[in-house]
């Protein structure tokens, strides 16, 4: 009986200690930036501009604006939560191919942004480049893609705007959907400060929306993004479902490669 209540106690203190190191550490384990110089020179084949907007708060955030001439209209896309335009622009500008202009930013702490994260001030850096964006180009020919962390960014964005359409690739339901899959053995949603509670921003799109995610996503479930699909009352809904595909490997799909020129034509 003694060595069941020591076990029991000890069981209570690592569950105890792995909450507050998950509490503490969460935004380590969410945000996955690199950084870049202030003085890193770009490059890419395409044709493109370095800009920078201020925010309300002091952050100085990054972005590459892809051109081509006689654009079909513009892609504002969000990424992913690792990395920075050096890999982000890479991958994106092969939109350019397809007739669009991209811009693409970095969020606070990434590349060469400054600023202190939080989910508040992610959707109003959104809000920023989108107010950039408008300015540039006739909101209709705006489309808003977001890519897994950022598609929740994007979702949220879209739900405050009317851009032409909403593009989101391996999206989650919310971020306590992912945290519980990654962590099924702890109670995660009484410590997690980040909601990106995408099943709420995605009501009030009123733009087409269309998903595409891959059946062995093994970051996040197929099924997490099935069920945000499944929530959505807008009627004017696709979802792409690339048999086999992962995380990142998506665009290696001739099912999503033919289901994205079929969106953006």
């Amino acid at each position: 009986m003694q060595k069941l209540k020591q076990f029991g106690l000890s069981l209570l203190v690592l569950l105890s200690l792995s909450l507050l190191m998950l509490y503490t550490l969460q935004e380590k384990l969410i945000f996955l930036p690199t950084q870049l110089p202030d003085n890193y020179e770009y490059s890419f084949t395409h044709n493109f501009e370095e800009i920078f907007l201020n925010s309300p708060d002091g952050a100085r955030l990054n972005a590459i604006h892809f051109k081509r001439e006689n654009p079909k209209g513009l892609i504002l896309y969000f990424h992913g939560n690792a990395g920075d335009l050096s890999r982000w622009g890479e991958i994106t500008s092969s939109f350019v191919e397809l007739g669009y202009d991209i811009l693409v930013m970095d969020y606070r702490t990434y590349g060469k942004s400054t600023g202190k994260l939080s989910e508040v001030a992610l959707f109003k850096d959104a809000q920023l480049f989108y107010e950039y964006v408008v300015n540039l180009y006739a909101e209709e020919s705006i489309i808003i893609y977001g890519r897994s962390l950022g598609a929740s960014i994007a979702t949220h964005l879209a739900s405050n705007n009317t851009p032409a359409k909403l593009i989101l690739e391996t999206p989650f339901y919310n971020l306590l959907d992912v945290a519980q899959d990654r962590f099924p053995f702890l109670p995660v949603k009484h410590v997690l400060k980040y909601k990106l509670n995408s099943f709420e921003y995605i009501q009030n799109v009123k733009s087409p929306i269309r998903i595409f995610h891959g059946t062995d996503d093994n970051i996040v479930a197929y099924e997490s993004g099935k069920k945000l699909f499944d929530v959505i009352s807008n009627k004017d809904k696709k979802l792409y479902t690339i048999e086999n595909g992962n995380h990142n490997d998506l665009n290696d799909f001739e099912a999503y490669q033919k289901g994205i020129r079929i969106e953006l034509e």
